[in-house]
């Protein structure tokens, strides 16, 4: 029996990268994604994924996941409008997915779903980097133009002064009025 894939454009993975992109948070200096979101990826319910995260809890060091604390979790939610639907079931802190973490859920959720989007989000994720990489090369091209420029700036400026006292008319010595002793 052949399995059939199905096959994805460059262009449609891009886009669904993209969206995933903008699930992916910073906290604590790390790139995660929250159970809630990962939960809606995975089209299961997060308390299903939290408990089968739990089952398996060492598949998950702390380098890979982390409950969010009450200041985080304070700043999260003011940071995204919630309305009063959004709010139910954030009784408890979330968890937060890294790369890591994510990519340790495809072992813990086993359905052809896990996996397809298990490897969306490591696309996603890979794309977020290719961005930031590309945001520092030309981050740091601008800074050595400006170098550049500063350099030239203060040649420029000394050339200017050069050129005023060439250009500049020698003032006349004024004669004395009167009778002198020269």
């Amino acid at each position: 029996m052949k399995l059939k894939r199905k096959q994805s454009t460059p262009r449609s993975s891009i886009l669904l990268a993209e969206s995933v992109i903008n699930k992916i948070l910073v906290i604590r200096n790390q790139k995660v994604i929250l159970d809630r979101d990962l939960a809606i990826l995975y089209n299961v319910e997060t308390r299903t994924l939290k408990q089968s995260v739990r089952r398996n809890i060492k598949r998950f060091p702390k380098d890979f996941m982390f409950q969010l604390t009450k200041e985080e979790f304070h700043n999260w939610r003011s940071q995204t409008v919630m309305s009063k639907a959004d709010q139910k079931g954030l009784r408890y802190y979330p968890f937060a997915f890294t790369e890591q973490g994510v990519a340790m859920l495809s072992s813990v959720l086993k359905s052809e779903r896990a996996i397809e989007v298990n490897i969306l989000i490591m696309r996603a994720f890979v794309r977020l980097r290719e961005i930031i990489s590309t945001h520092k090369k030309v981050e740091d091209k601008l800074k050595e133009i400006e170098n550049r420029l500063k350099k030239y700036d203060d040649q420029i400026v000394q050339i200017i002064q050069v050129i005023n006292q060439l250009i500049a008319f020698p003032q006349p010595q004024k004669r004395k009025i009167g009778f002198g002793n020269d």
